[in-house]
Parts: C-alpha cells; sequence; structure tokens
C-alpha cells in the first residue's frame, strides 16, 4: 500500500531537518544549500510575473462573461469578505504580536547570498518583466478577452495558464521543501532558530481563533438576515470545513459545499452558482493567514508594520486572490509578487513566509470554503429582496453565465 507524504508534513520535516544540520554541519556544507535556495529564490522572481499575468487575465475574462445582477452580488460581497478578513487580520496582529515578541527581531540574520553562509555561485534570472506590469497587463488583456469575447485569446490563456499550474504542482512545490530546508539551516547556522519557531507558534494560534472568529461574523451576517440560528447553520457547514482540511482545496471540496449550501436552506439555485464561483474568487481564512504571517515575518525582521502600508496591500491582494492557482499553497504564490513589490519583502522573508503560509494552509481554505456557504445564504437574502427576482436567477443559471 502506498502511502502518500503530503506537503505539509514534508514542510514540517525539511524544518526539522534544516534547523539539526544547520546547527551542526560546517560552514562549507551549509553554502551548498545556500546556492540552492539563491537558485531557486531568483527562479521564483522569473516566474511570478508568468503566475499573475496566467491566472488573473484568463480569471478576469471568465469572471466578465456574466452580465446578471447575481454575478455583480456575489462577487461584491466576496470581495469585501476578503477585504474585511485582511483588516481584520492587520489590527489584530500588529496589537497582538509585539507584545509577544518582546522586540525581538532577527538582527543580522540577512539574504542567504550574503549571510554567514553564503552562496558559491550568483545565477542570476531575470524576470520577462516586472510584478506591476504582470499585473497591469493581465488587467488589460482579461477585460479586453471580456469585452470581446476572443475565443482565440481565451484558448490561449487556458494553455498558458495550464502549463503555469504544471510548473507549480511539478516543479515548484515539489522543491520548496529544501528551499525551505536551506533557509532553515543557514537560519540555524546563525543562531536565529529559537526566534523564528517561537514566532511560528504565536502566530499559527492566532490565525486558527482568527479564522473561527471571521467564521462566526459570516454566520452570524447570514443567520440575522435569514433569521436563523447561526451555530445551526455553521454546524450544517461543518462537513465542508472538515473535507476542506483533508483536501487543501477550495474547488475539490465544491461538491460537499454545495451539498451542505443546499441544506441551509438558500435557493438552489443561487447557492449552484455561487459555492462554485466563491471557490475562486473568495479567500478571507487565506487572507487572514497571509496578513497575519506578513506582519508576523516583517517584525521579526525589525520591520515596522503600518496600516498606510498594509491597507493598498490587501486591496490588491482581495484582486489577486480571483485567480489564485488551484494548488497547495497556491494564494502565497499569488501573492509573492505584492510581498515584494508592495511590502519590500527579500528572498528570506518569502521564504519564512511560504513555510509560515504552508503549515496552516488546510485551515485557510478550511476558512474559505466554510465562508462559501454564508455568503451564499447572503446573497440569496439579498437577492430575494426585490434587488433581483427569482426570474433573474433562473435566467442567469439557465442562460449558463457565470
Amino acid at each position: 500500500m502506498k502511502i502518500k507524504f503530503g506537503l505539509l508534513p514534508r514542510i514540517a520535516l525539511a524544518i526539522i531537518l534544516g534547523i539539526v544540520i544547520g546547527s551542526i554541519a560546517p560552514e562549507s556544507v551549509i553554502r551548498i544549500f545556500a546556492t540552492f535556495t539563491t537558485v531557486f529564490g531568483n527562479f521564483l522572481k522569473f516566474i511570478v510575473p508568468l503566475i499573475i499575468l496566467g491566472f488573473i487575465a484568463p480569471g478576469i475574462a471568465k469572471l466578465g462573461k456574466g452580465s446578471g445582477k447575481l454575478l455583480g452580488f456575489a462577487t461584491a460581497f466576496a470581495y469585501l469578505s476578503t477585504i474585511f478578513a485582511g483588516v481584520l487580520a492587520f489590527f489584530v496582529a500588529t496589537n497582538v504580536l509585539p507584545n509577544f515578541m518582546g522586540g525581538k527581531t532577527l538582527g543580522g540574520i540577512e539574504d542567504p547570498e550574503t549571510a554567514l553562509a553564503a552562496s558559491y555561485i550568483a545565477l542570476e534570472i531575470p524576470p520577462v518583466f516586472g510584478v506591476m506590469s504582470a499585473l497591469v497587463l493581465a488587467f488589460l488583456l482579461g477585460i479586453g478577452m471580456a469585452g470581446t469575447g476572443s475565443k482565440t485569446m481565451i484558448a490561449f490563456f487556458d494553455e498558458f495558464q495550464a502549463i503555469i499550474e504544471k510548473t507549480i504542482s511539478r516543479v515548484i512545490i515539489p522543491l520548496l521543501p529544501f528551499h525551505i530546508f536551506g533557509i532553515f539551516a543557514n537560519m540555524a547556522f546563525g543562531g536565529a532558530v529559537a526566534k523564528i519557531l517561537s514566532l511560528f507558534a504565536i502566530v499559527f494560534v492566532m490565525i486558527i481563533i482568527l479564522h473561527w472568529v471571521m467564521i462566526m461574523i459570516q454566520y452570524t451576517a447570514a443567520g440575522s438576515l435569514n433569521k436563523k440560528n447561526p451555530f445551526f447553520l455553521l454546524k450544517t457547514m461543518m462537513p465542508a470545513y472538515f473535507t476542506a482540511l483533508g483536501t487543501q482545496s477550495s474547488a475539490a471540496t465544491i461538491p460537499v459545499t454545495l451539498r451542505q449550501a443546499r441544506k441551509t436552506g438558500a435557493n438552489e439555485r443561487v447557492t449552484d452558482f455561487t459555492v462554485p464561483l466563491f471557490a475562486t474568487i473568495h479567500l478571507s481564512g487565506s487572507t487572514i493567514t497571509l496578513i497575519s504571517c506578513a506582519i508576523g515575518v516583517l517584525l521579526l525582521t525589525g520591520g515596522t508594520p503600518t496600516f498606510s502600508s498594509f491597507f493598498p496591500f490587501i486591496m490588491m491582494l482581495g484582486v489577486t486572490m480571483i485567480a489564485a492557482p488551484g494548488v497547495p499553497g497556491g494564494a502565497v504564490m499569488a501573492a509573492l509578487g505584492l510581498l515584494e513589490t508592495m511590502l519590500g519583502f527579500d528572498q528570506t522573508m518569502v521564504a519564512l513566509m511560504i513555510a509560515l503560509y504552508l503549515a496552516q494552509d488546510s485551515f485557510g481554505t478550511a476558512t474559505n470554503v466554510t465562508g462559501d456557504g454564508a455568503l451564499a445564504m447572503i446573497v440569496d437574502r439579498v437577492t430575494r429582496s426585490g434587488t433581483t427576482s427569482e426570474a433573474s436567477h433562473g435566467e442567469v443559471l439557465k442562460n449558463g453565465k457565470i
């Protein structure tokens, strides 16, 4: 019988081995690991703009096909939920984490290229274009394809997206544990492991609590609008939560989410339309994780998170999450470019961010899909209030417009 060794166990093993080997190995050995992290980090910088272009452009093109009000309400509520989750995470993290960290930072630990154990080689892999250029180009092409209905361009980007997704699932994700191993080996060599592990524990607990706070807010709102017990509604959606914990994929959980959402009493035609849509565009749990981890890494490296710098990041994150790759860790992959350009993350900070995010990716996914059920109920209630008639529901669904 073949035993599947998932990504999370591999990440955990990489961290443990990195700490152990980094604490005992000589500098010549650590430099080998630093060389790999340097080359792989440069490859990540190269691929990030392609990820943005490959996923956001076709994502916007397909969202733009819908002309019904149901799509507008669903998209608006998904975006507002994601933004609210990010703002909530910012204020909680900036008030909680500094108290636990006590002002401790990594001090002199810098990029692997300039740390005590330096890379043997400096292999530059310049991106084809910058992150912001990729974002602007993705929006331009996505809106253009939606407006013109260009089947040729959409087919091209569908295939391009498939290539990038294969690169993520077959190259980047399998190599991430080795990258994280190298980073932690270098950190252990430099004596910063204790601070990093204490940050992991604090952030992990805080994120899980924030996830459940966000879920309760969503179901309190859904229950109030529909005059139903939010705890009963939440209990109904629990199979979707636990399924997502195991699959780490919103898309793979759609059948269960859809079945449970129907049991909440929401209009079946609305749930059939919104649940698959929310699986793509609603990532409140992932946003909480990304913002919390980003603040933790920023504090650990001596930075000072401010709302003026994080709010634009949260707003852009809400858009970027629309087309996050549908693989474990896809949200953090899509966010790498924003972390570098808007928050100034360097290679080491990005590696810590990836490790922190992947450590609880399944919990973020579970929060995403559980929240989808609440949003489906909210959209159903709002559209039943006279803004969108039952006929328009049926018309949108009948015509297959999303």
